[in-house]
């Protein structure tokens, strides 16, 4: 039997990481999200306080948030019942970098 050839990749670290961090922000709730995050980083940020600022469900917001979470542009710190989150400044600053290399081409 032959061996398959691997496939080499297409694509580039940094055009996967831009594609991930794009598609975390390609929802106004979510963009939303990231504002009120940044805007607040002295006060405590629960989902609930977000819930009540936001004309969505908690459920749709949940959702959001684990999208932004997945990408890897927030965390979240568990206090149960509730769930703290903040951006994660390291991940953050890489799709701001990424996105602004992207758009000076």
């Amino acid at each position: 039997m032959e061996a398959r050839k691997t496939k080499s990749k297409y694509y580039t670290n940094d055009q996967e990481k831009l594609t991930r961090y794009a598609k975390a922000l390609s929802h106004p709730a979510r963009v939303y999200v990231m504002d009120f995050l940044a805007n607040n980083l002295d006060k405590s940020c629960y989902s609930g306080d977000m819930a009540d600022e936001l004309p969505i469900a908690r459920s749709t917001l949940s959702e959001h948030l684990k999208e932004l979470k997945k990408a890897g542009l927030i965390q979240g710190e568990i206090n149960p019942p509730y769930i703290k989150y903040c951006i994660n400044r390291e991940k953050w600053d890489e799709a701001k970098q990424l996105l602004i290399t992207f758009f000076e081409r």
